[in-house]
């Protein structure tokens, strides 16, 4: 379901109802560009879940490939400072 602006504002509580009962979202419109969307709370919640999942098994994929890699390569605290300190000196 695809509607204005003006359309939507002479019937929100309809298309609140539509979102809620028939679980038909309905994307609003203004000077004919798609601005916004009206779902139901819970399809929201899901896809908030949805989305917070990814991220999170995003993130988690990366520290494991950073873990994978190791120490290879790496360079102590300690040993960026000497290397520092005898840049200066």
């Amino acid at each position: 379901m695809i509607e204005s602006m003006a359309e939507v504002r002479s019937h929100l509580a309809d298309v609140i109802d539509r979102a809620r009962r028939e679980e038909t979202p309905t994307i609003i419109t203004r000077r004919g560009r798609q601005e916004a969307v009206v779902i139901d709370i819970e399809e929201y919640q899901r896809l908030r879940r949805i989305a917070d999942n990814a991220e999170e098994a995003w993130l988690n994929r990366l520290a494991d490939e950073a873990e994978a890699e190791g120490m290879h390569g790496s360079v102590s605290l300690e040993e960026m400072a000497a290397l520092l300190r005898a840049q200066e000196g």
